[in-house]
């Protein structure tokens, strides 16, 4: 049963072992556990059960990530996502009025038209039409995003009226044990060795139409953006863009994201922090399934992940997103019709606080400046569709 299990999970090829799966697993979760309870924090305000919603959250992601390690076999851990929860509370609820059964039913109906666009195979046109400078530039700016956070929650960096983001109190006894665990991992990694970011984090302890439409396009372009960044920080992508089992990774997103309505939350995506498993040698769909198991755990033992600062995990995203960067050797910068788009779109991701806005501002630099150097005939046509849908999403709905 071991070597079969060990053939259906590629380890020879990806050159890993249980011990290693199973930390990355444990590097990821303990990452993304601020979720369990920041989930229901958020969706309370839209009049939902928070302790009801802390047990859909455990659960929808226990099922995403067996979904997506176990079919798919990536090293990709879901949750309810940030951002798409905050849009469920205070936008559909609170500021449309809708109730939270009937925002419910969007998200599931959200899911199904995910799966059926799948089946269409438009989301394999849509990973196709990428340029390829831009799966790059998805990783850095993704690096970037989660290095903020991390700064962030650190209390390294904090908020200014002046100059929206300044140098926080690096006297706080909270960010001192960031910097500490910071120093930690870096030394570890230097020193090759395995379970660096795990030890560095246990040393510290519109009308339902547009509802419909928005939650889909974050989900289709938060998925695909995660996908791409993980994927490439693996190594899973082959030399010509394409990745191996993608309609079984878009189709468990798609699934994941159904269930979590069911169960009681909003929409469930692939998370970024899965990058720090990758880095803690994480390559099979092992390092998703015990992330899913560690989330099914905290059903039973929730307040001990709620006694995990956001000041421990910190040092963590900083390094991940400092490790990220290495993928801007791939862009040609000093070709403008592919670095201009490359940097917009590194930049849009920390900046606007959304993956697919960051894919958005990228695939409308591209089309616009091969545009107008009459380079027209070479833009794929799904390309400019999605070039437009972007610029209805600005312009129509306006949502960042």
């Amino acid at each position: 049963m071991r070597a079969a299990l060990e053939s259906y999970f590629q380890f020879r090829e990806l050159g890993t072992n249980w011990r290693t799966e199973a930390l990355a697993g444990c590097t990821t979760f303990v990452t993304m556990a601020y979720i369990i309870f920041v989930n229901p924090s958020i969706l309370a305000q839209a009049g939902m059960p928070p302790e009801a919603v802390t047990a859909a959250t455990c659960l929808a992601s226990a099922i995403g990530c067996f979904l997506m390690g176990g079919l798919a076999r990536y090293p990709i851990a879901l949750a309810p996502g940030m951002g798409l929860n905050a849009y469920f509370t205070y936008t559909v609820c609170q500021g449309l009025g809708v109730p939270w059964q009937t925002a419910l039913g969007a998200v599931f109906l959200s899911g199904l038209i995910f799966l059926a666009l799948i089946a269409a195979g438009i989301r394999q046109l849509i990973l196709e039409s990428i340029p390829r400078e831009l799966y790059s530039a998805v990783a850095v700016g993704i690096g970037l995003f989660i290095a903020m956070i991390g700064l962030r929650n650190a209390g390294i960096i904090t908020a200014s009226p002046a100059t929206m983001v300044t140098l926080g109190n690096l006297r706080d006894p909270k960010t001192l044990l960031a910097l500490g665990g910071l120093l930690l991992i870096c030394a570890l990694l230097v020193r090759g060795v395995r379970g660096a970011m795990l030890i560095g984090i246990l040393a510290l302890n519109l009308g339902l139409l547009e509802i419909i439409f928005v939650f889909l396009f974050v989900d289709v372009f938060d998925n695909v953006g995660t996908l791409v960044a993980v994927g490439t920080r693996a190594g899973l992508i082959d030399a010509q863009g394409r990745i191996p089992r993608v309609n079984r990774i878009l189709a468990s997103a798609a699934t994941a994201s159904s269930v979590g309505a069911v169960c009681g939350t909003s929409t469930v995506v692939s998370y970024i922090e899965s990058a720090a498993g990758v880095v803690a040698g994480g390559r099979s769909g092992v390092t998703a399934i015990v992330c899913g198991l560690l989330f099914l755990a905290a059903l039973v033992v929730a307040p001990l992940f709620g006694a995990i600062p956001a000041q421990a995990t910190a040092p963590a995203l900083i390094v991940v997103g400092a490790l990220m960067l290495v993928h801007t050797e791939e862009i040609e910068w000093t070709n403008p019709a592919a670095s201009i788009p490359a940097f917009l779109t590194l930049a849009a991701i920390p900046m606007t606080f959304s993956i697919a806005n960051g894919l958005a501002f990228g695939f409308t630099a591209h089309t616009l400046l091969r545009v107008l150097a009459g380079q027209w005939r070479r833009v794929h046509w799904m390309v400019y569709l999605l070039t437009a849908l972007f610029l209805l999403r600005f312009f129509w709905l306006g949502e960042g």
